[in-house]
């Protein structure tokens, strides 16, 4: 995707975030207390990434999840800032959304996705 046109498209901050690997202001992004049903997409590609009920409030500032549609994400290592994460990018464009911790409350996965609510896009069920 050509960055000219994502400068064009996208919020600053939302670009910053996508393209940039920034991070949001806790407690800041819109989709931090959203309790709408739907679905959570890329706000750079459109890809579908985590359904409404696997949102939970951890209390962090951000969006998390305790799961992603299969196939939707890359997770890669990222020792930046001096610290070991779990970098969360989108699987089709390759955006950043945030980073994944392993201290989640789902038994199933352990997992918690700490997602910048710039970008995301909640596409709401009717």
């Amino acid at each position: 995707m050509n960055k000219d046109d994502l400068k064009t498209r996208l919020d600053p901050l939302a670009y910053d975030v996508t393209q940039n690997k920034a991070t949001e202001t806790p407690f800041t992004g819109k989709y931090v207390h959203e309790k709408s049903d739907g679905s959570y997409h890329c706000i750079v590609c459109g890809q579908k990434l985590f359904e409404s009920d696997a949102k939970f409030d951890s209390g962090t500032g951000w969006p998390s999840f305790d799961q992603a549609i299969p196939g939707s994400i890359k997770m890669l290592d990222d020792d930046s800032g001096g610290m070991h994460r779990t970098e969360v990018t989108c699987s089709k464009c390759g955006a950043h959304l945030g980073h994944m911790f392993e201290d989640g409350p789902s038994e199933t996965t352990g997992q918690r996705f700490c997602i910048n609510s710039c970008a995301l896009d909640l596409k709401k069920k009717q």
